[in-house]
């Protein structure tokens, strides 16, 4: 039996598509903050972000997935 701890994507990896974020939450690190796409998007398919002075674009494709682009 494995003991290793899995770290925050890991369980992510696990669960269908079709699973509630608080399911998965309930599944990972306590301080690992969980948000619904729903919640960033709101109506729009494109967000941005700053991260350290970096601007960055956060994608849902037609596909219905994520891409993150510098």
């Amino acid at each position: 039996m494995n003991n290793t701890k899995r770290q925050p994507d890991q369980a992510r990896a696990d669960f269908p598509e079709h699973v509630p974020a608080h399911a998965i939450e309930a599944s990972i690190a306590p301080q690992t903050p969980v948000f619904d796409s729903k919640q960033l998007f709101g109506t729009s398919n494109e967000i941005g972000l700053v991260h350290e002075g970096t601007f960055y674009r956060l994608k849902i494709t037609r596909q219905g997935k994520l891409i993150l682009n510098k």
